[in-house]
This record gives structure tokens, sequence and C-alpha cells, in this order.
């Protein structure tokens, strides 16, 4: 059966469902699998865990739960269908379009982007070139994220980072541990900011994007597949601390955004935004403000206690929880309600 010749629709998926995007990588054998899932149950999907002569993960909010060779869920590794070396060869020629050096440059940094700003992590043997790594071969598993798009999970936060009598965003450092919804929220900030928000007096602002993995706004050649606001201008995969440089001096941006702070150069491109007079939106990952003050790479960002607000994601009634708001400067929590 040609993997290309396999496809399935789903009656009754909420809009913006990644499967168009994420079907595309998925073995046709796999893909037959997964469509025995129900509609419900699909729009939980988190994460798909690919790894060779072990059994097909599916990791939802609730916890991961096995796949079997018929396309049902079992609680049971023993019961659960193994990912054959088939498996992860074909996925592997459908990710890269059947040329793994197109991809090269992705894997030597461990992951592939899709369309829509999904993900794709790959392990196997790391190829070294003078202590560095040159890329990756004898591939032997995936994990496929699945990236969403929830327009409105800003408003809670936004009155939080709008500075109202200055007329201007707050610097804003988003952050959580793994699988939270950091980029999610960060997307519809950009998303908000960018077009306005009338009720709240704030106007529509440009905003520069510096997208080094391609998630926040997924671009395809470009050019942005998800909904990133009216004035938002996007540097895909480009590397945080140039990009940051670049939209300052040729985009006017009121304020930049980007994802996943933590190298040192990522930081001093920062505090050369914050000189400029334009606000800051980013990420990164952690669990309390005293983990990331204590972090080599942003110790400098607190001790000249710049980020006026951080945002505390986490997983208490669901993906994307808002946990807590804190003021920045005094690392106190405001009250959120």
């Amino acid at each position: 059966m040609s993997d290309k010749a396999v496809c399935f629709g789903k009656p009754g998926l909420p809009g913006g469902w990644p499967w168009p995007e994420v079907l595309k990588i998925i073995p046709a054998s796999l893909r037959q699998l997964l469509g025995g899932l129900p509609a419900p149950m699909l729009s939980q999907l988190e994460e798909i865990r690919l790894r060779q002569n072990r059994p097909l993960i599916l990791a939802f909010a609730g916890g991961d739960r096995f796949l079997d060779s018929r396309g049902g869920l079992v609680g049971s590794p023993n019961a659960a269908y193994l990912v054959s070396a088939d498996d992860i060869n074909r996925t592997l020629q459908l990710i890269s379009n059947s040329s793994i050096y197109a991809v090269e440059e992705d894997l030597r940094n461990g992951y592939i982007t899709l369309p829509g700003g999904h993900r794709v992590g790959v392990t196997g043997k790391v190829v070294l070139d003078g202590g560095r790594v040159r890329s990756l071969k004898y591939i032997s598993g995936f994990n496929v994220r699945i990236s969403r798009d929830i327009k409105g999970i800003a408003q809670k936060v936004i009155p939080f980072i709008w500075d109202r009598r200055n007329g201007r965003t707050y610097h804003t450092l988003i952050f959580s541990p793994p699988r939270c919804g950091k980029t999610t929220l960060l997307r519809d900030v950009i998303r908000q900011l960018s077009n306005g928000v009338a009720e709240l007096g704030i106007p529509g602002m440009n905003v520069g994007v510096v997208d080094e993995r391609s998630e926040i706004a997924g671009c395809f050649r470009g050019v942005p597949s998800l909904d990133i606001g009216l004035r938002a201008d996007v540097l895909d995969g480009c590397p945080k601390a140039e990009g940051m440089m670049m939209l300052l001096r040729a985009m006017s941006p009121a304020v930049l955004a980007t994802d996943e702070i933590g190298r040192p150069e990522d930081v001093a491109a920062l505090e050369e935004v914050f000189s400029a007079g334009v606000s800051v939106l980013t990420t990164v990952h952690g669990s309390s403000p005293g983990e990331l003050a204590s972090r080599p790479g942003l110790q400098g960002l607190f001790r000249l206690r710049i980020i006026e607000r951080l945002v505390l994601l986490g997983r208490s009634a669901g993906p994307g929880t808002l946990e807590k708001i804190f003021n920045g400067k005094t690392l106190q929590p405001l009250e959120v309600r």
C-alpha cells in the first residue's frame, strides 16, 4: 500500500485540527491505526511517540496510552503495536521527502518543524565533527508534538501585561515545565497585541517575531500558516539573537517576541532591545521564579530587574492552565481572577 494513497477525514473535528500536516509524515499503516480513534479523543492528542521495536505510544493530558495492531487503545504495553524498523524508515522518508540532505540542518538540531508549527523530535546515532554535532544517522525514534492554535486563551493575561498608564506592553516572560502551552499562549498574545484590544484601549501595534523553530507562526516558505494578527512581522528559522537585531533595525517593532531563550547571546540581544525602548515577549522552561533567577544563563536578566511580568503556566486544570502571574521586579504574585 502506498503511503501517499491513504487519507481519511474525521467529521466533527474542531477547526484548525492539525491532521493535514501531521498525517503527511505518518506511514500508511500507522495512519490506518490512528484513523480508528474517535474524533473527541484525537482532539486531545498531544504527542505520537515512535520508538523502534517498542510500543506505539499516544500522549494525552491524562497520561500515555498504547495503541494496538487493530487501532484500539490499550493500557498494557504487552498488547501494544510494536513500531518496526520499516515504520521508522518510512516516517523518515516522508518527513524528508526522500532526501535526507534536505533536512540535514534540522537533524543537527534534533528536530524537524512541519507546516503549522508541529515539531518532530528525532533520536538516533549522533555524528560529530570536531566535537560538535554534524547530523544524526541510524534514526531510531520520533516524537511528533501536536501544535494547537487556540484563539482567546490570552484574555486573562493581556490585562496584566499591558501598562495602561504608559500605553505600552510590559516586558514579559512566560514560563512553565514542558507541554504546558507556552508557545500557544505566546502566539495568542502576539495576535491580540498585533490586532489591538479595543475594550482595554490597546491599539494594534507592530510585533516583530523571531521564530527560530518555526513553531510560533508555522511559516511555510516564509508565509505564516497560523494567525498571528494584522501587524506581526516574522523572521522564520532565524537564530534569536541575530533575528532580534534585524527586526529592531528594519521593522520598527513596538514589541519583539521570541520563543525559549536561554543562551548567553539571546540574553545579550534582549538587553539591546530593552535599551531601544521596545517591549519584549518571550518564553523559557521553568517551574518557579526562583529557579529561573538561579539559572546561569538568566541570572544577568534577573539581576537587572528588567522583566516586569512573569506568567506561569501548568497543568492543574489541564494543559495551558494559568497558574500565577508575578511582578517581575519583586517576584511577588499578582492577584489573578
